[in-house]
This record gives structure tokens, sequence and C-alpha cells, in this order.
């Protein structure tokens, strides 16, 4: 881990008195590795250097010896035993790593940083890859974090910033491993200015930072900018110096960045590098992926689009621009792809190891799959740190999807277990571990939730293995559909576009799979039907994933009011002025008595909205004289808009309210001290939780409201009934021990230090307000909460249910909400021992005893129907015929009005043993309103040939507005159209005779 990982190509060579490490020739010229130079081969020892880069060498490089090692690409090489022992490099040793690797993925990173810190930007952390932002399912770009900066809806808290953005992109995830440069995952530095500096330094920083801090060439760099912009065509020519033959002008598609039909926008200029200069500039394609690589591109955010497509000036021209970490690396260190970089190809090595094989020695097809994994293992990982758990919609979806590809892939190149003896584990852990391990400088916490990623990949990869399994046998029987289908039409058998997708899709079949199965069956698939509808998804992919939507629009509230004081945590009256109202969100002077209004005060009481906890209700009250009010307002909801806006929503119940009025703002403080109440009891809850079932879980989201609380949790199954009882046992104990509360406000970094857990979904300034509850609970959080926790009264657990795949959620009710409930399943239990004639205490063994009466008289019941289903079976066991000319095979078919279901399955039964082999049965029944039931029972002689009790019925319930199946000599269906009844056993009967006289002739 701590020195480069170089991959097959980038070979090394040992001489004595020479450096260690010698790069492929090259005009260019980079930093060497800082360890110090020795004569032998003892230095790459003594000095940390790792062995996994040893066996990246020549045999002949080393002298032979005693000492053997083992490459990872299945190389050995023989050594001159040595007097320094290997040091392994550990968390100690790597301290101080971009020094040692000045070219190294996390040198990168932080030199970009350290580049634009001395420069004045503050450097902020990486945003999660689940935004804030309901318009995008990920993270796609390091700018949007800032978008409402950027539209003036939120203040700037800095006037530059720059960052090193965890980013996730899935609308190209087919070309992931096919290409050089496509990521699921990837990394986006970026610098930004926020109305501060704008083109000249941008581009001046941009060109220093590659050819001086990065020491890349400039005659190997080339430039683009938009064909309009003259401004940043003579600041590169005139000012930076760049040629004019190496910037090229180009069009809209290429060069002007827009946020959608409206909004901000500008040209942008990018920043390519060339890896083959020989070929010259005349008649230059800078897309052309085999000579150049894009790195940089810079946006000047100077526009605004409007309606019409005019551009009119933005107020505050901003700079937003991105850096591909995986690209830069790719160059620095020399590799002809971003994967053989130090960032991914570690992770590729540990499947390669697992699969047994050598990455260099591989073919490309294999090498495409070592890819696809090491990309996809990062995007996997991250994710899952940032709450984001397999399902089956949206962003979980993603996971799903991502984490199918890497099984399917590992399966391919003949990955089986964990690599520790184990065939039947699931291997994807295994290979996780080593993104965990290089997860340290991207983001710190994935560490933390080490144990919780593993053991949600091991569960969704075993269940997916499960999935596999039963696409196997779906696939059989979509073969031998095709196989049928193709000899009865006499035509070559064929598996459809849409089968061919689901096997892909759903149960992660690769193509290349499903078409050798089936070669080896005689049957071809539609390969342009499986194109048709992999296009419909990457259309709907690209439309979920790949769109930042912003638009500036008439009316911005930033524009008409200043941000809301909130005054609520120490008072819940308080005098404000009105500063905006709104009605049907259009900004007005007056509005009238029994008019649904929105209030805009320059401060306020009311608590909006946000993590988890609604908004407080109470009232605005407008004074004249004496005191009395001439104008009420009702406030039922207040919300946060972008910014800090407090938006008061209401009822104007008597009065005129007008802007510039002063209001007494008044909460409703019985509702405040319930909110109280169950907001600071999800801080117990989660605490419980922990301590319960381990500190692996973790919030996945919450509802604080006045009549109860909902928190949602990462965890694997049902929670117990003991682990309840001693979660709410935990909480009630601290109830009654009476701890002091304890706020405060500090810098983010400090409250991580302390221990400070982040809530789920929220966006922290560098101040944040700290809630404590000594020795149980400390949590960041702007919510309200009670002084002591004796305020609670008691808690109780309502219920507890999964939501999702691997989110549970808890409903639970506390203080004044927990009497109320209370008392409610007090008079409940009251009415049942009234209506059951018992005590309380008798009430359990009195349903007990009622329902096992029941249960008799049911059992009783359904042998009664059976019996007499069975009789009106004889009945009509003569109405059977004979079908067939050299096999005579009994069929009946026929209608048993208004049995049940269970009852028309015993009379099926009944008729198949009385009828005798050969006998095919077909019955029907209307046992309830709109309901219909269907039965179907084939003899040995019939399957036989070719005729399925499970594939005829399906057909037959479809005309009765339903479906089923079963197994080849017995199925059952069902449908909601008992009027078309009649006529679908009509056409079963007349398929039966079709058919079998066919089969029997």
């Amino acid at each position: 881990m701590g020195c480069l990982h170089l991959p097959p190509h980038a070979l090394h060579s040992i001489h004595g008195g020479k450096s260690l490490i010698s790069f492929i020739p090259s005009p260019i010229s980079f930093l060497k590795p800082n360890f110090a130079v020795q004569p032998n081969c003892t230095s790459a020892f003594s000095n940390g250097y790792n062995t996994r880069t040893i066996s990246l060498f020549y045999p002949s490089m080393l002298t032979s010896g005693r000492s053997v090692l083992q490459g990872a690409r299945g190389m050995r090489f023989r050594t001159r035993s040595i007097r320094a022992s290997v040091q392994p490099v550990t968390e100690e040793l790597m301290e101080d790593k971009t020094q040692e690797n000045p070219v190294s993925g996390d040198s990168i990173r932080s030199r970009f940083l350290d580049f634009y810190a001395s420069r004045g930007h503050k450097v902020l952390p990486s945003a999660s890859l689940v935004p804030d932002d309901p318009t995008v399912l990920l993270t796609i770009a390091g700018m949007l974090q800032f978008k409402l900066v950027f539209l003036g809806k939120a203040p700037k808290q800095v006037p530059r910033a720059t960052t090193a953005q965890r980013c996730i992109r899935t609308n190209d995830v087919e070309n992931v491993g096919r290409t050089a440069r496509h990521h699921t995952f990837f990394e986006m530095l970026g610098n930004f200015s926020f109305g501060d500096y704008f083109k000249k330094e941008a581009i001046k920083w941009a060109w220093e930072l590659s050819t001086k801090e990065f020491g890349l060439p400039g005659d190997r760099l080339w430039v683009s900018v938009y064909e309009n912009d003259d401004e940043a065509f003579e600041i590169w020519h005139d000012e930076v110096g760049v040629p004019v033959e190496h910037i090229k002008r180009m069009g809209e598609e290429d060069n002007f960045w827009t946020s959608g039909i409206t909004g901000p926008c500008g040209p942008c200029s990018e920043l390519y590098y060339d890896f083959h200069p020989e070929m010259g500039y005349l008649d230059v394609d800078l897309g052309d992926d085999t000579r150049f690589i894009e790195f940089y591109n810079l946006v000047f955010m100077q526009y605004n689009k409007m309606d019409d497509g005019s551009l009119e000036p933005l107020k505050q021209k901003n700079i937003d621009t991105g850096l591909g970490l995986e690209r830069l690396a790719r160059i620095l260190q020399k590799v002809p792809n971003n994967y053989e970089t130090d960032l991914i190809y570690p992770i590729i090595e540990k499947a390669s190891e697992l699969a047994n094989i050598s990455y260099a020695l591989a073919d490309d097809q294999t090498k495409m799959n070592l890819k696809i994994i090491g990309d996809h293992l990062r995007a996997i990982v991250y994710l899952i740190s940032d709450g984001v758990l397999p399902s089956n919609i949206g962003r979980g979806y993603v996971v799903r999807r991502l984490i199918r590809r890497a099984v399917r892939s590992s399966r391919l190149i003949g990955v089986k277990g964990d690599g520790k003896s184990n065939l039947e584990a699931a291997f994807l852990p295994a290979i996780a571990e080593k993104v965990i391990e290089l997860s340290t400088y991207v983001d710190s916490d994935v560490k933390t939730r080490a144990s919780h990623i593993l053991e949600e990949l091991q569960r969704e990869e075993l269940r997916f293995v499960q999935t596999l399994e039963r696409g196997e046998k779906l696939l059989d029987q979509m073969l031998a559909d095709a196989l049928s289908s193709g000899h009865k039409n006499g035509t070559v058998p064929c598996l459809s576009g849409k089968d061919v997708f689901l096997l892909y899709d759903t149960y992660g079949f690769p193509v290349e799979i499903t078409a050798e199965v089936a070669g080896e069956h005689g049957v071809k698939i539609d390969a342009d039907g499986f194109e048709i509808e992999m296009e419909k998804q990457r259309r709907q992919s690209q439309a979920a994933h790949n769109v930042v939507k912003i638009a500036v629009e008439n009316g911005d509230l930033s524009e008409i009011v200043s941000d809301t004081e909130f005054l609520g945590y120490d008072m819940l009256s308080a005098r404000a002025i009105i500063e905006s109202l709104l009605v049907n969100g259009k900004s007005v002077i007056q509005v009238a008595e029994g008019s649904e209004v929105e209030v805009l005060l320059d401060k306020t009481p009311f608590y909006a909205e946000s993590g988890g906890q609604i908004g407080d209700h109470g009232f605005l009250y407008v004074t004249g004289g004496e005191s009395k009010p001439v104008a009420v307002v009702e406030i039922k909801d207040v919300q946060k808009s972008p910014g800090n806006v407090f938006i008061h929503k209401g009822t104007i119940k008597e009065g005129v309210l007008e802007v510039g009025r002063e209001v007494e703002a008044a909460v409703d403080p019985k509702l405040r001290q319930r909110a109280k109440v169950h907001h600071t009891t999800t801080h117990l809850l989660q605490s419980a939780l922990k301590k319960v079932i381990g500190n692996e879980t973790s919030q996945a989201g919450s509802l604080v409201a006045f009549d109860r609380l909902r928190f949602d949790f990462n965890f694997h199954r049902p929670l117990l009934d003991t682990e309840l009882e001693e979660i709410e046992r935990l909480i009630n104990g601290w109830i009654g021990d009476a701890t002091l509360l304890q706020t405060k406000v500090m810098s983010l970094n400090d409250a991580k230090k302390a221990g400070a857990i982040a809530m789920f979904g929220e966006k922290y300034g560098e101040q944040v307000r700290v809630v404590e509850v000594p020795g149980v609970s400390l949590e960041l959080c702007g919510g309200t909460h009670v002084s002591n926790t004796a305020e609670i009264r008691a808690f109780k657990i309502i219920s507890e249910q999964g939501i999702a795949s691997g989110i549970r959620r808890i409903e639970a009710v506390a203080g004044e909400a927990f009497i109320e409930y209370i008392n409610a399943r007090d008079a409940q239990v009251k009415r049942l021992c009234s209506t059951l004639k018992v005590k309380a205490e008798e009430l359990t063994s009195r349903v007990e005893n009622l329902l096992e009466e029941l249960r008799i008289a049911r059992n009783e019941v359904s042998a009664l129907r059976a019996k007499a289903a069975a009789c009106k079976a004889s009945i009509i066991a003569s109405k059977a015929f004979l079908v067939g000319t050299s096999k005579k095979i009994r069929v009946l078919v026929e209608s048993m009005d208004d049995v049940d279901a269970d009852s028309l399955k015993s009379a099926a039964e009944y008729l198949i043993d009385v009828l005798q082999d050969p006998a095919a049965v077909v019955l029907g029944s209307g046992p309830d309103k709109g309901k219909v039931s269907l039965v179907a029972a084939f003899t040995p002689g019939v399957v036989d040939m070719g005729v399925q009790a499970g594939k005829f019925i399906g057909p037959i319930a479809k005309l009765c507005g339903g479906g089923g199946g079963g197994r080849p000599n017995f199925a059952q269906a069902g449908g909601k159209k008992p009027e078309n009844l009649s006529s679908a056993l009509e056409k079963a009967q007349a398929d039966l005779i079709s058919i079998l006289t066919e089969k029997a002739s």
C-alpha cells in the first residue's frame, strides 16, 4: 500500500549505483521516488519498499541466490540473501506517503488541494454520494454540493474553495473495462470561485498546476475553447503562451456547459494530454482516445439562459472546474489506462489472486472482467458506506446492479470462494477488503464501517448466487420453448431479445454466456432485439443519473428577503416583522381573511422542518390599539427554503395581513414539547440500538412528529422480541436517570473528533450544534430537545418492520403520546374483556381457545367440502370422453359451480385416480363473487406425450382475467372474471382435443 503499484509494462531495472526505478523512455521527465538509492536491491526492503513491486521485475533483474519471491502475477524471482528484514508497510510508515511517492494517487490528490489552498482556497470535504438534491439520484460532479451557491439561493460560506469529490456515474456502465477511461466511481478534483476570480486566474492556475506542480511538458498539452470565446483564447495564447496550433476552437456540443433548458451556463475550456506528439498538429482530433485524454475541465459560468434561448450575463460570475484524479494518475504513472494506476490496480491484483490467474498474461476478455471488478468494487464499497443498500429501486438498484455485474465478471474468470479454502463462501468481501484498505485518504469513515460493508456484500452476493441458479433453470425452460416453437413452425429456434435481456438484467447472465449455452442446443439469440432493450435501459439510466437540474427562477426567495434569524432554541414567542407574503408562490403586499398564505419573517421562534423533525404549529398575531388582535394567522407548517429562509404556511383566520407589519409569533408550546420529547428519544433509540445489535448499525432516516417517532436503520434481519424489550428497558432507564442534556456549538472537525454522530442526509457547515446526553449519546443536531431526560416520562415501541432490503423501521411513542397510546390500548382491552366475558389476565388463553375451536371447525368444513366435491366428481366422471386413434386418452373438462379451490383440487385428484392413465382433467369453479378457480391434472401418460399441466392452464386462466401454473402433472390457476369461465372451459376442451388428437394419432 505504501508505494506506487505499477503494472507489468512499467518495467523496472536494478543496476548498481543507479536509481531503483527507471521509467519507459520518454521526452517527459517525472519526479523520481525519493527512497534512498543503494548499490543493491536491499534498499527496496530496508526502506519499506513493498515486495509487491519487486514482483514486477524481469526474472533476470535480480541476481540468483537462495531466497525466492513469488510475484502476484505468477513470476518467480531469485535474490541474494539480504541482511535487512522485509518491513510491512503499516499505517505508521504511511503517514508521510505523499513524499514517498510523488505520483501516487493519494499524493496527486494532496498536491492538488495544497496547490489551491496556498492560493486562498478553503479545502472542503467531499460531499456524500447521496446528494442533498431531489433532482439527482447520486453525486455525479464536484460542483453538486455548491449548486445552490452558484444559483444564489444559498449564501456562500467562502469566496473560493477546493475539493476532492467522490462521484458515481452509471450511464456509461457498459463501457467500463472496455475503454481506458470509463468508470462508475471516480474522484473529481476541483477548484471553485463564487463571484471571486474568473477566467484569467482559473486558466493561469490550471496551467501552472499542470506544468510546474505536476511537471507535464507544455508541448504535450493541448487546449480546447468554445468557438466564440475569444477572451479565453487570448488568455491561453497571449498570457500563458500556448501556441495557436495547440488551441482548438470547438462548438457548443463540446465546449459550452448548460445546466438545463434554462439557467446558469457558460463556455468551458479543457486541457488534453497528448500521448503521441510525434503525430504532429495537422488535422488533430482531440476526441481521439488513442492519442489524447482530457484531464482538466474549466467551466466559466457567466450567463443565465432565458426561456427564449437568449443569454443574459450573470450578476455573479463563477468558476467550476474538474480534474479527473484517475486520468492524471494514468498520465503521471505512465500506464496505458486508468485501471492500472495505483488507485485501482491493487484491487485487480486481489481479484487475480482469487482467480489464480496473472493479469499480465491474461487475454483481453479476462482483463476486461478484472477491470470491471476493480471499478465496480470501488463504487459498491463507497455507496454502501454512504448508506445506500441494495434494493430494486433508485440508488439501491444501482448498488444491486453493480454487485451483480461484479459477481458475474468474477465467476467468468474463475473466482470461487473467499480465498480461505471455503469454495462456497462469498468472494466479493475478500476483494472489498482491498478497497477498504485503500480508502484512508479518500474517505476515512469507510474503515469504521468496514464490518457493515462486508456483511452487506456477503448477504447480497449469496442471495444473487441463488438468483443465478434460478436463472439457469429459466434459461433451460426458454431453450425448450424455443426448440419446440422452431420445430412447430419450421423455423430456426431463437431466443427473443426480451428473454435475453431478462436473463442479463434480472438474473445476471452475460449475453455471451447465454449465446454460448443456446448455441450448444442449436438455438440462436436475437442480438438486435437485445440491443433495443439495452438502449431503452441506457436512456432511462441517463435520464436518472446524469443530469444536474438547476435553474434561476423568477422570484427567488434569496432575492426577496434575507435569511431568517431562528430564536426557537430559547423562546416560544417573539416580535417579528413581515418581510414578504406569498400566495400561490407569487409575492403580494396584502392578504385578506380566509386566504392561504406563506409568511416570511425577519426572525422567528418557529422551527422549520429539517433533520426529520416536522415544523412547529402556532399563531401569528397582528395587534392594534389596546393590544387587541386585528389579524390572526394559524400556522400549520414551517419549511426552510434553499439557504436559510423560513416559510410559515397558514390560513388567515381574521383580519388582513400586510407586508411590513409587526406580528407576535407564538409557537404552540404543547406541540413543541411533544416534538422535543420525540427528538431526544430518537437519539436515545440510536444509542440503544448500537448497544443491543451492534455499533455497525446506523441511521437511515427519521421522522419526529407530534404523535410518534419513526427511526430507520441499517440491519439485515428482524429484531427479536428480547432485543426490542432490551431496547425499551435501556431507554426507560436513561429516562429515569433524569440526565441534563448539554448543547454546544463547535467546529465540524472538533465534533467528529469528539465522536459525535452525524444524522442521515444532513448537510453541515463549518460550525455545528452538538447535542449530548452525557454518558449515552453525542450527535450533531439542529433540532429541538428536552432539557432533562425525565421530561420524556416513558417510551414504548409500537412496531418494528422491514421497509427495504437491509433497512428496518421502528415506530415508537414517548411522553404525552405514550400516555395516549397506553390509554387507547387499555380501552381496547376493556372492550375485549367485556365482549368475551373474561378478566384481562384471562384474555390471552380465551383467545387461544377460540382460535383452536375455529381451526377445528374450519378443518371439519374443509373435509365436508372435499367429500361433497368427490361426490360431485363421481357424478361427472361419466362425462369423460375418448380422444386419439392409436392411443385412447380419457378427457374431462367440466365446471363445478361454486366449489372452492381446495375442494376443486381434491376433485381433480379423485378423477385422475378414477379415469386412470392416460387421462387429462380440467375443472373450473366460481367459489366467490369476482373469483375463478381452475385446476388441470394430467396423468404420466399424457405428460410423456409432451403436454404439461403448468403450461396448459396459464393461457386458459388469462381468459378469466388471471394466471397460474404448476408442475407438469398438476397445476392450479385463478381469475377475476367468472362470467368468462364457460368460454374458457370450452377453449380448454377444444385445445385438449386438438393437442391430444395430434399426439395420439
